[in-house]
């Protein structure tokens, strides 16, 4: 019997991200000294920070080498990152054996073809509205917001919501009427 999005939700202990294309827009701007920049959304990093608070571990696993990515990881309290991999699977199994999960407590997000081994494998799988076809036709879920444009948040309530947390935040941050 196939679990509902809802089920598989509830179970996720660590949500593990791709970086460019979920956390940013995937434009990648490199000025006249060869410094890198991308623009990340301040509410996909707020998600964040929500699930971490309410036990969920975030992990970033990333193709691509960047400062940038070391920076925005640090300000969110992100430990597990990982960085110039081009097997994720590998390095998602490895994540999940040394924080002791199994396959159906992990979630994951990302936006293209290197990201579809992890995907498969995931207990819950997500990619933005922008991903490429192949993709979001391999996902639990695609996300109504692009990538870098508010995804990530999308996905950080849903854990929230699945995982009966929304009611307590929505209390703390007074707009529980809105319910």
């Amino acid at each position: 019997m196939k679990k509902s999005l809802r089920e598989k939700l509830q179970h996720i202990k660590i949500l593990i991200m791709d970086v460019d294309g979920v956390m940013t827009d995937g434009r990648i701007i490199i000025n006249d000294d060869g410094r890198e920049t991308k623009n990340f959304d301040v509410r996909d990093g707020h998600g964040i920070k929500l699930v971490q608070r309410y036990g969920i571990e975030v992990a970033l696993l990333t193709g691509r080498q960047s400062e940038v990515v070391k920076h925005r990881a640090n300000e969110l309290g992100i430990k597990e990152v990982h960085q110039k991999i081009f097997n994720k699977k590998e390095v998602f199994v490895e994540i999940l054996q040394k924080n002791n999960l199994n396959v159906d407590q992990a979630a994951f997000i990302g936006d293209d073809i290197i990201d579809i081994p992890v995907l498969k494998e995931a207990g819950f799988s997500a990619t933005v509205a922008d991903a490429i076809d192949i993709v979001k036709k391999t996902v639990d879920y695609v996300t109504k917001n692009k990538g870098g444009r508010g995804a990530v948040r999308e996905v950080c309530e849903m854990l929230l919501q699945a995982q009966g947390r929304w009611p307590e935040i929505a209390a703390k941050y007074e707009f529980a009427e809105h319910l």
